[in-house]
């Protein structure tokens, strides 16, 4: 490896490493990883060393070496502490900017929750809505959390939730919803014109995490006579919000 710098080796190992394991081997032994690179025995077995004493590695009794899974809860726990900390200044930049109440909500269970807000007072919408689950087939949130689920595990979460009415736009079932969400997702974000209750309008776009996996939704939330006639100018700022929010939980676009 002449023009690759020691953190460039060790990174390649480590990678390579992570191919196994992804390829359904337990790990790969010295001379396993360096036939994976076509790369030198000793140079590869200093890097795996290098790589198991700063915590990325473990070394198995079979002289293998693995992923530390410790790694990614550490990276998980990080990601939590930022979509609180990020996600209230992408919160508070997106209600100044729209002068709309924004939240930042979570799919758990069948329902979303609140685990974010910023509400300016001219927004005209009372009260806190932290800690409070909303049916995820109708909230603002719900289209967005559930964005990359595939259409089994919509289903799967849905399977026991009866579709009661709490807006005049209500989806009907699992496929009125499964049908909206693909409209959201060739326009880029949801739109939810009152499925929750009459008179309630919100945009929302799904966040994503350094695996690619979406952990939140970012949220508008307003009076429809107020919201939707600036729907285009409110949704280009919940975009540019949302991407400056995934990038700062380490999210990286696939080119």
């Amino acid at each position: 490896m002449p023009n690759t710098s020691s953190m460039g080796r060790g990174i390649m190992a480590l990678f390579a490493v992570g191919a196994r394991h992804a390829a359904g081997h337990p790990g790969g032994t010295v001379a396993e990883t360096a036939a994976d690179l076509g790369k030198d025995r000793s140079q590869v077995s200093r890097s795996l060393r290098t790589a198991e004493h700063e915590g990325f590695l473990r070394k198995t009794s079979q002289r293998t070496y693995s992923l530390d899974w410790s790694v990614l809860t550490d990276a998980q726990l990080l990601t939590e502490r930022r979509l609180q900390s990020d996600g209230g200044t992408a919160l508070d930049t997106l209600a100044e900017e729209t002068d709309e109440a924004c939240f930042l909500g979570v799919l758990h269970g069948d329902s979303t929750v609140t685990i974010g807000e910023s509400v300016p007072a001219s927004s005209n919408l009372v009260g806190s809505w932290l800690g409070r689950p909303y049916p995820a087939y109708c909230s603002d949130a719900g289209q967005a959390v559930l964005w990359e689920a595939s259409e089994a595990e919509v289903r799967t979460v849905f399977a026991d939730v009866a579709f009661v009415r709490h807006g005049p736009n209500t989806p009907a079932d699992v496929d009125d919803f499964l049908a909206r969400r693909g409209s959201a997702r060739k326009r880029g974000y949801s739109i939810v014109d009152e499925e929750a209750e009459p008179g309630l309008y919100s945009l929302a776009v799904p966040v994503r995490d350094f695996k690619g996996d979406v952990v939140a939704a970012l949220q508008i939330v307003g009076i429809r006579d107020r919201l939707e006639p600036r729907r285009e100018a409110c949704a280009d700022a919940l975009v540019a919000q949302g991407a400056w929010l995934e990038q700062r939980l380490g999210y990286r676009p696939q080119p």
